[in-house]
């Protein structure tokens, strides 16, 4: 069980890292390159990605969070 849940961990830790640098900031970051804040690029319309960006990235933080917890208890 707890190596199913140590490579859970790394898959969501690798994917919230992604996901986060996928937001668009002061800078526009990482997230101007696909063009996600700017309503042009391969994704088309800005703010239905930028919301969908934000519901992806706190799903992974809360599947990150409980598999945290999940792991301490299991140890």
């Amino acid at each position: 069980m707890k190596p199913v849940l140590d490579f859970l961990q790394v898959i969501f830790s690798v994917v919230l890292i992604l996901l986060i640098l996928m937001h668009s900031g002061k800078d526009a970051g990482l997230s101007g390159a696909f063009g996600v804040g700017t309503g042009e690029g391969p994704f088309g319309g800005g703010s239905l990605v930028e919301k969908n960006l934000n519901r992806w990235t706190v799903l992974f933080a809360v599947l990150f969070l409980i598999n945290t917890v999940v792991l301490i208890k299991v140890s």
